[in-house]
């Protein structure tokens, strides 16, 4: 009952905050006049802020500024040693720098190294956290160039992707951080730039405990969907999350902003009802995912998890399954990644269940911005089917969705499952799958899928068995991530960009359209479609392993 009404308060709480800020990045991001501040900045960058893009020109931008953020990086990252504030880390190696640079400029922030022991302030503040600014403002800009796509008629024109990106940073993403942090702080989070203090044990023994600005970024980190985390041990560190009460505001800041970007839609398109159906959606899902998971990691199987009422292996007790099992399906399900116990020490049934989160599309609710356009593909799927059931045109917002636009839509979704398979394939092809596997037989398989589930869905969240600091999984990792984010944000634009262009059209007797509660049942039925499209590789490398291992 304690697990059930936390949930509901947390759900609560981002349901009722989802609304404001919802609100009010619509007003900050859809169209207005440009503050002294921005309007100096576009100066100094050369930008000419009104001047608008087609999605290939806003695409080039997007991708222009994402390739030199890793390579600056990847900069920081080998020159650690020589820069100020490295707390005498040297620079990584460059297979590591480079599979870092990616990972968190794709939003994925996989890390094959321990935080404290590897990277210095510096690295934390000027590069991890610069990208957890950025690549979220990224996401949230190849959303609103959909939603703009949805909206207009008769034009090319999808915006200006570095206006976009400024006034999320500035206008959405730096006030909340601001007020995270400050009540991370009062939380009792750490936030210094010393280098440790060393301190007697209850044995008699010495321990250093290191320091570092981990209270500005623990908020940064879960509300940018980011993940990754200062100390090794993430969110389960007592430095990064220290009680119960600081483990739910850090859940909340996970699901808000995802949460918000659905109410953003909903305004920017006109049709606040046709918001909060998308979230009826989404709340279906993730309340699927989070009883199936409190269910499996609650099972009393065996002397030991009767005797204390569950698998309390990997749990921190100040959380329970309770906290430890909602924070690991708002992670999973909102493309976060970060983690508060051992994923790898959950239940088959509940490790599955984290998987299925990242294999459903990460939708229930998202990533900062790509949950939003990926909820949108679904929801494309639902009604093309749903014309098809019928015999009729399918529209969407009085935007008829036929052969060209379905063929981007199905693109989309084939991009995943496809990646995890080419990469889970070949890493057992050529032997590195298997040594890598912390288990052996099929939980060292389902540690392998993970991973890659994970880089190419830009979760970053792992099973901590499985070892990816290999010269072969940097790299491998590398291709994954970069196909996983780019290849589907190329499927969005595009469409984007032909929705655009379409004339205004006539609602005839001929049109179908979902509408209310079939609505629902169609998006969640899609969802679930798109779901086994990425489970099916998964199922069949099971009968391949058999062989291998």
């Amino acid at each position: 009952m304690a697990a059930w009404i936390q949930a509901s308060l947390v759900l609560a709480v981002v349901v009722g905050l989802h609304v404001p800020l919802g609100d009010h990045m619509a007003r900050a991001l859809d169209g207005g006049k440009h503050t002294r501040a921005e309007k100096a900045l576009y100066r100094v960058c050369g930008i000419d802020p009104d001047k608008e893009q087609t999605w290939r020109h806003y695409l080039t931008a997007l991708l222009a500024f994402s390739f030199v953020s890793i390579a600056a990086l990847f900069a920081l990252f080998t020159l650690q040693g020589r820069l100020p504030w490295s707390t005498g880390h040297e620079g990584m190696p460059w297979r590591l720098a480079l599979h870092t640079a990616v990972s968190f400029t794709t939003n994925t922030s996989w890390q094959n190294y321990a935080g404290e022991s590897t990277t210095g302030h510096l690295a934390v503040m000027a590069g991890l956290g610069v990208q957890a600014f950025a690549s979220a403002a990224v996401g949230i800009c190849a959303a609103l160039a959909l939603i703009r796509g949805l909206v207009r008629r008769s034009t090319g024109d999808l915006g200006n992707f570095w206006t976009d990106l400024l006034r999320t940073v500035f206008r959405v993403l730096v006030p909340i951080a601001v007020v995270a942090g400050l009540v991370l702080m009062a939380g009792g989070v750490v936030q210094g730039l010393g280098g440790g203090q060393t301190v007697t044990t209850v044995a008699g023994g010495k321990q250093t405990l290191l320091e570092g600005p981990a209270a500005s970024w623990e908020g940064l980190k879960l509300f940018s969907g980011d993940g990754g985390g200062v100390f090794n041990a993430n969110s389960a560190h007592p430095f990064e999350n220290p009680s119960a009460w600081t483990n739910a505001f850090e859940i909340v800041l996970m699901l808000l902003v995802p949460t918000a970007c659905i109410r953003m839609f909903g305004r920017m398109t006109g049709s606040l009802k046709h918001s909060w159906t998308l979230l009826t959606v989404v709340g279906i899902l993730f309340g699927l995912l989070l009883a199936a998971a409190s269910l499996a990691q609650s099972t009393h199987t065996g002397t030991v998890t009767e005797a204390v009422g569950g698998p309390y292996e990997g749990t921190e007790t100040r959380f329970g399954i309770p906290g430890s099992t909602l924070f690991g399906v708002a992670a999973t399900g909102s493309a976060d990644g970060a983690a508060n116990s051992a994923y790898d020490s959950f239940s088959s049934l509940g490790g599955g269940v984290l998987l299925a989160a990242m294999m459903l599309g990460e939708i229930a609710p998202g990533g900062t911005g790509s949950g939003l356009y990926g909820l949108i593909m679904v929801v494309l799927v639902a009604v093309f089917i749903g014309g098809l059931m019928v015999g009729r045109t399918p529209e969407y917002l009085r935007k008829r969705i036929g052969f060209a636009e379905m063929r981007w839509v199905v693109v989309y979704a084939l991009i995943p499952p496809t990646v995890i398979l080419g990469c889970v394939g070949l890493a057992l092809a050529l032997g590195h799958g298997q040594t890598s596997m912390g288990n052996p037989g099929a939980h060292g398989l389902t540690e392998l899928i993970y991973a890659y589930t994970s880089n190419t869905n830009s979760n970053g969240s792992a099973m901590a068995g499985f070892n990816g600091a290999t010269d072969f999984h940097n790299l491998l990792m590398v291709g994954a991530m970069l196909a996983g984010r780019y290849l589907p944000m190329v499927c969005v634009l595009a469409l984007a960009g032909r929705l655009a262009r379409q004339q205004p059209g006539i609602v005839t007797a001929g049109t179908f359209r979902a509408q209310g509660a079939n609505f629902v049942v169609l998006a969640t039925a899609a969802s679930v479609i798109l779901a086994l499209l990425n489970f099916l590789p998964a199922l069949s490398l099971g009968t391949i392993a058999d062989g291998l291992l």
